[in-house]
């Protein structure tokens, strides 16, 4: 891939600047296009200092401007992460995830981008699933009733249609739980705990905690990301461990004995979420190899560094 050029929609959040730190490092020309609502160009100090061919553009997709910068960088891979992510609260109701999809296979049909990768999330396309067919397959209908699950399915169709009549290959990897350093408190349940670790404050668990995540470490996502760039074409395949890990179990791994706060549970909280991760193995070459207790703890880790930075 080193002589390719990639672009990431979404580069400066969390999980798209760490796909834009191992991009660089593996001699790929990168652009990052990001209109910062939820980003920070902090998450980019890193790659900015790196080295590498990188150019930071300050703009969202669905800007007329986006297609013409397309056609100025002329990518050969468009990474999307900015599709229904946790920090972008709006996405169940202002249908900004399919109006910013359409806006990059529009721009990529224009000026001849030949791969678009988007990343979902898999509990948004899968939905409540029973205990009995967990890890979910990829052969699993898309059942979510929910908003964001229509809207996920929504993007899917539309790659589908782009790659039948413009020829437009796609990858859409179903992820997991991400965590690991520079994600948002807000943003998922490792995040939570360890900010409200290192401020001395409860960490707060919505519900009974026995719901269950399928918990994945960022660098292990990006592998997946950066093989999907030139393999994976036309499937959705699913990024995760595998193993569920129920939240009250989180606190054990984290080796905490904080002070635990009961709140209701969230509408819309999924009760079980695990994938299958077979197909990657096929497809993208790829399996999970950061062991939970290894990765929570490199968070907490960086996160106790930055706090006494």
């Amino acid at each position: 891939m080193t002589t390719m050029n990639a672009m990431v929609v979404g580069g400066a959040g969390f999980l798209g600047s760490h796909l834009v730190d191992r991009l660089l490092a593996e001699g790929i020309a990168t652009d990052v296009t990001d209109d910062l609502s939820t980003g920070s160009l902090g998450n980019l100090a890193d790659a900015r200092h790196a080295g590498g061919s990188l150019k930071i553009h300050t703009l969202d997709v669905r800007a007329a401007e986006f297609a013409t910068l397309v056609g100025m960088r002329r990518p050969e891979v468009i990474y999307h992460l900015a599709v229904l992510t946790p920090a972008n609260a709006q996405h169940e109701t202002d249908g900004g995830a399919v109006a910013g999809v359409l806006a990059v296979l529009e721009a990529a049909r224009l000026h001849g981008v030949t791969k678009v990768v988007v990343a979902l999330p898999a509990g948004d396309l899968y939905g409540e699933v029973p205990a009995r067919e967990l890890p979910v397959k990829e052969g699993r209908a898309f059942e979510s009733s929910s908003v964001a699950g229509v809207l996920a399915r929504a993007v899917t169709d539309l790659l589908l249609v782009y790659r039948d009549q413009y020829a437009i290959e796609f990858t859409v990897l179903a992820m997991t739980s991400v965590y690991g350093p520079r994600q948002r408190p807000s943003d998922g349940v490792v995040a939570s705990f360890i900010a409200a670790h290192v401020a001395g404050e409860a960490l707060v668990v919505h519900g009974d905690g026995r719901q269950t995540r399928d918990l994945i470490y960022v660098d292990d996502a990006v592998d997946a990301l950066l093989r999907a760039g030139q393999r994976g074409g036309g499937l959705v395949i699913n990024v995760g461990t595998g193993v569920q890990t129920a939240v009250r179990d989180l606190v054990g791994v984290l080796q905490l004995d904080p002070a635990l706060v009961h709140q209701a549970r969230r509408h819309g909280d999924l009760t079980r979420v695990c994938v299958s991760p077979t197909r990657a193995r096929i497809h993208l070459q790829w399996s999970p190899w950061t062991q939970l207790a290894d990765g929570v703890q490199a968070t907490l880790a960086h996160a106790i560094a930055a706090a006494t930075d």
